[in-house]
């Protein structure tokens, strides 16, 4: 494990905290820097943006809303948020499942390798708009401009799109802010103090740092550290911590979170892409794994467990940002050969 951790740092990441559960308890590897100009490894348990992580928590906590009858899964968005005129075909269910056909807010990529743009993610020019604050509504409204990808329940696509508009389900029906929301049906019944929706740029101490690079005439590298995540919204935007991490996956799969039968229409992957309610399902030698990673401009997050709960594996990611992904290959080939290390 110490290998694969510093194989990470091998491959550009600039530090690396895994932490594996098991039924020995916790063991935790460190390798690389929490500054690019320091030499400090990254802080133990240290606080990070955990990207599309986010989504698994968004999904639970809409579950949950539907385990109180509050949400009905198979019934239609529009139900609860009229005021956007979204397709009355498209249930709560399509939504967590990224099966809506709705445009991604922040770009389509197509089998062509054609693009669509969505909102600004990317380049000098988000950098030196890191700060700006974009309103949920306003995204999905952005969203329902564009053409859709495909009719309703007829396809997969991964957008997040689906994700902003349930943050705003959550929010109508519980009559909250998300991040109160979330405190409230997954954060507070599991003792999660160290996880939480960010209303704002900042991030809780210890964390190591995020970095983008871009071209301005020669190489570039801005700390990202400080970001107003709002740009993704709850497709992306929480922060959280390796241990916390842990704890999230192993009770959801106990059945700490949700109903056995709600539990198991989660852990149903859709027939072309093995993705569930907010998880992804994968058939490993030992038995399912299931998981979700995600990156943040600079930072980033693993998530996995076998299908009962009893062993996990999180991470937590610094790493030098840019716009052509120049990590992405490295970091499926390391998250396989770690998966295959720990799950077999």
């Amino acid at each position: 494990m110490q290998k694969i951790t510093q194989d990470m740092v091998d491959a550009a990441f600039t530090g690396v905290e895994l932490r594996l559960h098991d039924e020995t308890g916790d063991s935790t590897w460190r390798a690389g820097r929490s500054e690019i100009d320091g030499n400090a490894e990254p802080p133990p348990n240290g606080h990070v943006r955990i990207g599309s992580n986010t989504k698994t928590f968004v999904a639970v906590a809409v579950l949950r809303l539907v385990a109180d009858g509050l949400v009905e899964l198979d019934g239609p968005v529009d139900d609860h948020l009229p005021e956007f005129g979204i397709d009355r075909r498209i249930t709560v269910r399509m939504l967590l499942q990224h099966t809506s056909g709705l445009f991604n807010h922040t770009g389509e990529y197509y089998e062509d390798g054609t693009v669509a743009p969505g909102i600004l993610w990317q380049g000098k020019e988000f950098v030196e708009a890191r700060f700006q604050s974009h309103k949920a509504e306003d995204l999905v409204r952005f969203a329902l401009s564009k053409p859709v990808r495909f009719e309703p329940g007829t396809d997969w696509s991964y957008a997040n799109t689906n994700y902003v508009i349930a943050r705003l389900l959550v929010e109508k029906v519980t009559g909250t802010p998300i991040a109160e929301a979330m405190r409230k049906l997954v954060l507070d019944p599991l003792g999660l103090n160290d996880t939480s929706v960010p209303t704002g740029p900042e991030i809780a101490e210890p964390h190591a740092h995020a970095y983008y690079r871009y071209d301005d005439g020669g190489e570039r590298i801005v700390d990202v550290t400080r970001i107003d995540p709002s740009w993704v919204s709850s497709g992306g935007d929480m922060i959280s911590t390796t241990a916390d991490l842990g704890t999230f996956i192993r009770a959801l799969l106990r059945g700490d979170l949700l109903p056995a039968p709600l539990l198991a229409e989660m852990l149903e992957p859709h027939p072309k892409v093995p993705y569930g309610l907010g998880v992804f399902v994968t058939e490993t030698g030992s038995g399912k794994v299931i998981s979700h990673n995600g990156g943040a401009i600079g930072h980033g997050a693993l998530m996995y467990a076998t299908a009962d709960g009893s062993k996990s594996l999180t991470a937590a990611l610094n790493y030098v940002d840019d716009a052509d992904l120049s990590l992405a290959q490295a970091f499926q080939e390391i998250t396989a050969k770690l998966v295959a290390e720990v799950f077999g």
